[in-house]
């Protein structure tokens, strides 16, 4: 992938099971949008396809979940043309992208399902000892050296877009590294910690997609001046993007784009609109369906109710019903 494709689910996504093996893991290969580098590097990694799968719908359910309430919802109608703009949506589609890709190749290496990879270096485990007890550390040392040479080198220095889009795919691996958190397990007698062994754990993706969300809601809209000292192209934020007398160059944990978005209202070759989204009158309708209004519809929702626990092992619950209002924006 070189960070334009589409994030489209791939046929047959799922939990991947262990490495595919000879002619079939070429075939899962040949099936990714990959570049032609991309594709030798993949056959040549049995397991790899099935991460790479497990990355890109990882990384679309994220920014699914991460914008359901804002005008565009990451909806794949549209992608295409979003990709070729320089938008704060654009910006975080690099950054969540890199981040699922860093987060699956890591949780993949620790879960026996890649052959040229295994635990974090654990200070005194080998991967047996690791898979045994339990204690097999997430690899992101091994996850962010592969993902460098994977992505490959970036377009020319002097291309504004080529900047912007690397910084980006960068902080979506900072993202995930800033989740790596320590964690241990006691082998004392009687649960006791006479004996700990830790090792390095990744957060959930979800805490991932939270951060990269907040950074698209603060992000920076920068322009390009040239560093003289090093005679290369910088990205450049504006005085008044950072409040601050004279323009700076972004911060390392910064999302950045070059243009302002369209509003999303409407349909167009970014995004389907808003026209039927379903909102909430309280929280959202106002500005997802872009002064508009919306339409109001009763429906009858059955749930379980009245549940108890019956002796020993089951719960027993009825059924019950109860309208609900429905709220949809208008066309």
């Amino acid at each position: 992938m070189t960070g334009r494709e589409v994030l489209t689910p791939f046929p047959g996504l799922g939990t991947a099971a262990a490495p595919a093996q000879g002619g079939a893991h070429l075939e899962q290969c040949d099936l990714l949008k990959l570049s032609r580098r991309q594709k030798q590097l993949c056959r040549r990694e049995p397991g790899l396809a099935e991460t790479l799968r497990d990355a890109a719908r990882l990384g679309l359910l994220e920014c699914q979940f991460q914008f359901r309430q804002e005008r565009w919802n990451c909806s794949l109608e549209g992608r295409t043309g979003l990709l070729k703009r320089g938008f704060k949506e654009t910006a975080f589609l690099y950054a969540v992208s890199s981040a699922a890709l860093t987060h699956a190749l890591a949780r993949a290496c620790s879960a026996g399902r890649m052959e040229r990879c295994t635990c974090d270096d654990s200070p005194g485990l080998q991967s047996r000892q690791a898979w045994q007890w339990g204690v097999c550390g997430d690899n992101l040392k091994y996850s962010t050296k592969f993902l460098n040479n994977f992505l490959g080198p970036k377009r020319g220095s002097k291309d504004l877009r080529a900047r912007a889009d690397a910084h980006n795919t960068h902080v979506g691996i900072k993202a995930v590294k800033s989740g790596l958190r320590t964690t241990c397990k006691c082998h004392g007698v009687s649960g006791s910690c006479a004996v700990r062994t830790c090792w390095k754990q990744l957060s959930p993706f979800r805490e991932t997609g939270q951060v990269l969300k907040l950074r698209y809601d603060s992000a920076v809209k920068v322009s390009s001046a040239t560093n003289e000292a090093l005679g290369r192209l910088e990205l450049w934020a504006p005085a008044k993007a950072r409040g601050s007398a004279k323009g700076l160059a972004p911060r390392p944990g910064d999302l950045v784009y070059m243009e302002d978005s369209p509003s999303f209202c409407r349909p167009s070759k970014y995004s389907p609109g808003t026209a039927g989204r379903v909102c909430s009158r309280e929280a959202s309708c106002s500005s997802l369906c872009c002064g508009r209004g919306y339409d109001t519809q009763s429906r009858l929702v059955a749930f379980s109710c009245h549940c108890q626990v019956q002796w020993c092992c089951y719960v027993e619950c009825q059924q019950c019903a109860q309208q609900e209002l429905v709220y949809t924006c208008k066309r």
